[in-house]
């Protein structure tokens, strides 16, 4: 079976956007899942679509395409190819690690070797990155954790308390900061407080008043914000194939 993969594109000019759908006629495995006019829609089409490619046009009304990526980051932006009328942002466009930087017009053997480019990065990506550790001390001495094994992560200060099972570790590091840096180890934000690996999930399940929570296979049971829910659950069915069950009742986390 072929696999398929998310496109989106960003531009102003509705001529480039039709342009780079045309060139990806001939690629069916890039299905083009959202056009963006500016950089709201894209920040906005990141956030809900789960993306592999972006091809993104550098200067747009509002916010451009540099401003996209850093407001999003770099950790949570897809594959992404510029496209811009201008070649003087070529170096600051690799600073912002695009795989690639198309001048328009764009003809159909440069594009055709981007795509190369392209199916090579995503066919990589696609095999699960290698076990990370993270090494939390403690007054009995140092203890490295594998980051597969651990259920959830609840924010503590300026510390991380990281949950293995029943037992907890603190870790010197703002929770934002694991976010960034465990998104790609597919854990994601519950609530403002709380970090879950997606793999850990049981079940979610609604609560007496209709909230989501997420059961873990820990047995600890995680509530999820009202507006992080959707994208979690989608996120979670993403991931694991897991489908979405809900109840009229289950215990309080």
């Amino acid at each position: 079976m072929q696999t398929e993969w998310k496109v989106l594109i960003a531009d102003d000019e509705p001529a480039a956007r039709r342009g780079v759908r045309q060139l990806l006629a001939a690629f069916p495995e890039f299905v083009v899942a959202q056009e963006c006019r500016n950089g709201e829609e894209a920040l906005t089409a990141l956030a809900t679509t789960s993306a592999d490619v972006i091809f993104l046009d550098i200067q747009m009304p509002g916010i451009d395409g540099f401003e996209v990526i850093r407001r999003r980051t770099c950790e949570r932006m897809p594959e992404v190819v510029f496209l811009t009328a201008f070649n003087q942002y070529a170096l600051r466009a690799f600073e912002a690690e695009a795989l690639d930087y198309l001048v328009k017009p764009v003809s159909e053997t440069r594009f055709a070797a981007t795509i190369k480019r392209l199916r090579k990065r995503l066919n990589a990506s696609s095999h699960p990155p290698p076990d990370e550790h993270i090494i939390v001390t403690s007054a009995r001495g140092a203890t490295v954790l594998s980051i597969s094994e651990i259920d959830w992560i609840e924010a503590a200060g300026n510390y991380a308390q990281l949950w293995v099972g029943a037992r907890s570790y603190f870790h010197r590091e703002p929770l934002q900061l694991l976010e960034e840096r465990l998104h790609k180890h597919g854990f994601l934000r519950a609530h403002r407080r709380a970090l879950v690996r997606l793999e850990g999930v049981r079940e979610l399940k609604r609560d007496r008043l209709g909230s989501l929570v997420a059961v873990l296979t820990c047995g600890t049971h995680i509530p999820i914000s009202r507006r992080r829910s959707a994208g979690f659950a989608s996120a979670l069915r993403q991931t694991t194939g897991y489908p979405q069950r809900t109840v009229t009742d289950c215990e309080k986390a």
